[in-house]
């Protein structure tokens, strides 16, 4: 959730050194009055107060904001130049609030961003400035201001608010469904998430929480609980283009490609299981070219899993192709050069290939790694036998 967290503190504050992970809030930095929420053990783990409080990992750019200049330090040896870097059409005094407001939240002190928010938002309304996209940010980080602070009724209010000045803005949706869904409004925050997602397919915390949701729905109103939700709005197309042609920062680009990795990660792990469980399955039915072909396709999503290469060489033995199971074999003892089973497996191939020497040495290797396998030991006798017989007869 942290990531959606921190709202558009934009790259005025993504310049700066001293906008690092939130700290510990100060005493005495509340954003208002409001009563946490209560701990609800069927959704624990959802948003609220104590989950909201890690430091935002990704920044998307204040639209119209510039990137900061280079920053000096102040008499007191502080850099503050931050706070005097563009803020979208808002003139520098209302700037230089927002920009304030950004490095008190990255630095967890919640209730005094919240005061620079107000300020800044108060002084919008008495300057006239009709900028409905800056004042839907000003809305939208108080609203987090909120969230942080547990004030969830307030965050649905100001989210509303940004709402209203920005149809369909991603993280103000995203916030009211934290919110709802930490005041157990769980019909309520489905929705949002579900047109977070229509925005943004790759919000992982609104496909988690919909799935979390579910479980709650399901428990609470039964096999009819779709028919309780509230209208879920049908996000534009033109929206949803705007936001994937929305530029990015760097951290959420270097976020989003970790995200992608780990995803193609879990793919390939999951297609790699469940071709060696079939591969598995077919060796036990005694259909070794099919479980062949199986464990061929595992080396080509793991080529380094030494057990694919000595279960694939059973497959070449049980079909009395030794010089590939002899191949494989060799793989496996370059990954485990300790393989007890590459090395008996190789012993067999080359047994096939009537290399006696060589099989009694893979034997003898087998026996040193385990005295305890006996079928290394009768294997070691027959080949023995057969290598005497192949002197004599050369003899």
């Amino acid at each position: 959730y942290c990531r959606f967290v921190s709202e558009e503190f934009g790259r005025t504050a993504e310049g700066s050194a001293a906008m690092g992970n939130a700290q510990e809030k100060p005493s005495g930095s509340s954003g208002g009055g409001g009563t946490p929420r209560r701990d609800n053990p069927r959704t624990r783990g959802a948003p609220g107060k104590e989950v909201a409080n890690g430091a935002p990992r990704e920044n998307s750019p204040a639209g119209g904001e510039e990137e900061p200049q280079q920053q000096q330090p102040d008499s007191s040896g502080v850099d503050r130049s931050y706070l005097d870097a563009p803020a979208g059409a808002l003139p520098p005094h209302l700037a230089r609030l927002k920009n304030e407001g950004n490095y008190l939240f990255k630095n967890g002190q919640f209730g005094d961003a919240l005061e620079k928010y107000t300020q800044a938002i108060d002084g919008c309304s008495e300057a006239g400035i009709d900028s409905p996209e800056d004042l839907s940010i000003l809305y939208s980080n108080r609203a987090a201001c909120h969230l942080k602070d547990g004030n969830s009724g307030d965050c649905i209010q100001d989210c509303n608010k940004a709402l209203e000045l920005q149809p369909f803005s991603l993280k103000p949706l995203l916030r009211r469904a934290m919110a709802h869904e930490s005041l157990e409004r769980y019909r309520k925050a489905y929705a949002d998430y579900k047109t977070v997602l229509q925005i943004d397919t790759g919000v992982q915390a609104a496909h988690d929480s919909v799935h979390r949701i579910t479980k709650v729905l399901i428990e609470q109103d039964g096999p009819e609980w779709r028919e309780k939700l509230p209208e879920i709005p049908v996000v534009p197309l033109a929206v949803q283009q705007q936001h994937r042609e929305k530029p990015v920062s760097v951290e959420v680009a270097q976020a989003r490609a970790a995200r992608a990795a780990q995803e193609e990660a879990r793919r390939k792990e999951a297609r790699f299981t469940l071709l060696k469980h079939e591969g598995n399955s077919l060796v036990k039915k005694g259909l070794f070219q099919e479980a062949l072909e199986k464990y061929t396709e595992c080396l080509s999503v793991k080529p380094d899993e030494c057990a694919v290469y000595t279960n694939r060489a059973i497959c070449f033995l049980k079909l009395s192709r030794y010089e590939e199971a002899k191949l494989d074999c060799d793989s496996a003892l370059q990954l485990d050069p300790a393989n007890k089973k590459a090395f008996y497996r190789r012993a067999l191939a080359f047994k096939g290939l009537q290399d006696y020497l060589s099989a009694s040495s893979d034997l003898q290797e087998v026996l040193q790694l385990d005295p305890k396998v006996h079928e290394a030991e009768q294997e070691l006798e027959e080949v023995t036998s057969l290598l005497r017989q192949s002197l004599i007869n050369r003899a």
